[in-house]
């Protein structure tokens, strides 16, 4: 006889569990606590089966007898409703695991076990965690190009044209991962290729004038600042290496011995070894601050926390104190400087390039030009510190 809203209402606990039958193979199972469970016994393959339909009252009569109606056609069919069910739920995790931000979080894991720089993470954590948030929650393989392209151009419309960018790279990285973990079929990024605006191209200030250029070196001798602050300014200015590499040197890649600073793959920007031979007037400054770091690793230290580096903005906030306007000088500009001084006096372009650390596309005239270039760089380096002094004497 089948159930009624009535007969389950009044169906009292008792000391060992009972069932109530609806007819069909669904019955009511009363449990000694009082809870009541729907389930719905069949026969598949010549063996007697069950599953669960849910909880009264949580899951109604009705809907009770609706689920036992879609097993029984399921059964109709040839098919297994546990079978089936697993099926289900093993789609529904391997949606849960396809989420954009499932498989963001498996790219972000991947550079930092294959040793990415610190700088590199942090971009793309904010990229991937921050600027990319509303598509997290979506399973990947349903995110269309429109999607992407909305996104973007949210963010383009805040004037972060080259952050628009990155994330469309950083996005499009997303996917390939995904295509090679078999969790997409496409790259939708490729589709909008072109679809931005281009960003405005931001030219870091520098001093290209050399009498100028000796003013600044006179400001940088005379600041009276923090003493790991001036020499790191000394010493960019000496080596024109990049601010970042600057200020996140480690004592282990110092040969004092040899004069040469060998700065790790890890941290460089080209993520390979860039090895900078040192002046006399670079290691005199190298030496005078060798002490500061005597128990710590870092050789240009915060001001804040030994375990820290210098940061950027404490590098042009000294420069702003030595009268220089973001419009003037920045750190990154004593590379410019540099360069343009350094050619314009007719050194050799391609050894300026090897000592910039510019990466050259062709891998074998990369490796050529390193062993080919280090004696003229040697050379470069120690004309460049002696025109630094004479720059200092020009008024």
């Amino acid at each position: 006889m089948p159930l009624s809203h009535f007969a389950i209402t009044k169906a009292a606990p008792k000391p060992r569990p009972y069932k109530l039958s609806d007819g069909f193979g669904l019955h009511l199972l009363i449990e000694p606590n009082g809870s009541k469970k729907w389930r719905f016994r069949y026969r598949f393959g010549g063996r007697e089966k069950m599953i669960a339909l849910g909880t009264y009252p949580a899951t109604p009569l009705g809907d009770a007898r609706t689920k036992r109606d879609q097993a029984r056609r399921l059964l109709e069919s040839g098919v297994d409703p546990s079978a089936q069910r697993r099926e289900v739920k093993a789609a529904e995790a391997l949606v849960a695991a396809s989420t954009f931000g499932v498989v963001a979080a498996e790219v972000l894991a991947n550079k930092e076990a294959n040793e990415a720089a610190d700088s590199t993470l942090s971009k793309n954590r904010w990229l991937l965690e921050n600027l990319a948030a509303p598509l997290a929650s979506r399973p990947i393989a349903e995110i269309t190009a429109a999607e992407i392209l909305d996104l973007l151009r949210r963010v383009e419309k805040t004037g972060r044209r080259e952050s628009a960018r990155r994330l469309r790279g950083a996005i499009g990285s997303v996917f390939r991962y995904a295509i090679v973990t078999l969790r997409a079929t496409s790259d939708p990024t490729l589709a909008i290729h072109g679809a931005l605006l281009a960003p405005k191209v931001r030219h870091r200030a520098a001093i290209l004038d050399e009498k100028e250029f000796g003013g600044l070196m006179r400001a940088i001798d005379a600041y009276d600042g923090w003493p790991t602050l001036t020499a790191a300014l000394k010493f960019t200015a000496l080596t024109f290496a990049r601010p970042g590499e600057v200020r996140g040197a480690l004592r282990k890649e110092f040969d004092l011995a040899k004069a040469v600073w060998r700065i790790a793959p890890e941290r460089g920007k080209m993520r390979r070894p860039h090895d900078v031979p040192l002046s006399p007037q670079a290691m005199r400054v190298i030496e005078d601050i060798w002490p500061l770091s005597d128990h710590n690793e870092l050789v240009f230290a915060s001001i804040r926390s030994p375990r820290k580096p210098l940061s950027e903005s404490a590098m042009n906030s000294a420069l702003r104190r030595m009268g220089y306007t973001a419009d003037e000088m920045t750190a990154h500009g004593f590379r410019s400087s540099a360069s343009t001084i350094l050619n314009s006096r007719g050194f050799n372009p391609d050894v300026i390039e090897a000592a910039l650390g510019h990466q050259d596309e062709d891998e074998i005239r990369r490796t050529y030009n390193r062993a080919k270039y280090w004696q003229e760089r040697v050379k470069l380096m120690n004309d460049w510190a002696d025109l630094l002094d004479a720059f200092r004497g020009m008024r």
